[in-house]
């Protein structure tokens, strides 16, 4: 299968996966995390005794920090894939800035969860649980149950909500007591995507037939 051409996409990717590189090899990924990652606790006025990042840069930033070799890789994948068919249907401009508000929302829903929590919060997932969320209803199959079409949306977002609320939650309970993950911005991510994706398309295909 060929994946459509998507320079926005291609070049998120390649940022991403060379900023991992580079603290690979420099051996400065914990340090890192402090400075890039989105620490809830640092709203209330904590500090982690690191130089970072200003606070209100991390939900992005942390985009760009990364565990180990397998959390970037299946990082990347999904959002090489993902990615490239959501910025094929609403334009590079708009995708980029789906991801962006997909970091900072799932960000909020992290922060909502956890307002006191000291650790890190470090990865793309948050952001592309958006775009997977938008992949999930530009390519899922929309339920035929009400005469309406609207209704049928509607359904078609609670459900899909609701499922991958539901696994983000199984997969959580299923991680050792020694690891985080950040179930509550993957949730918001993939909410904010299933909710933001059709507004965005009408308005691209609104101001590209606008022109002619």
């Amino acid at each position: 299968m060929r994946l459509p051409p998507a320079r926005a996409t291609t070049v998120l990717v390649i940022l991403t996966s060379g900023v991992w590189l580079t603290t690979f090899l420099l051996k400065i990924q914990d340090l890192w995390a402090i400075k890039a990652g989105f620490i809830p606790a640092r709203l209330h006025g904590w500090e982690s005794g690191v130089p970072s990042l200003p606070f209100w840069i991390t939900p992005l930033s942390a985009t760009f920090a990364h565990g180990g070799l397998m959390h970037i890789a299946f990082n990347m994948v999904m959002l090489a894939f993902c990615g490239r068919y959501v910025e094929m249907i609403i334009g590079s401009r708009k995708f980029l800035w789906l991801y962006v508000i997909g970091a900072y929302s799932s960000a909020f829903f992290q922060y909502l969860f956890y307002p006191n929590s000291q650790d890190p919060m470090i990865g793309a997932s948050g952001a592309i649980s958006t775009l997977f969320g938008a992949y999930a209803v530009l390519f899922g199959r929309e339920p035929q149950i009400f005469a309406s079409r609207w209704f049928n949306q509607v359904v078609q977002i609670l459900w899909l909500a609701a499922a991958w609320s539901i696994l983000q939650i199984l997969i959580g309970f299923s991680e050792s007591p020694g690891l985080m993950l950040a179930t509550a911005a993957h949730i918001g991510g993939f909410i904010t995507g299933l909710i933001l994706i059709r507004p965005m398309l009408h308005f691209h295909y609104y101001n590209k037939f606008k022109k002619y």
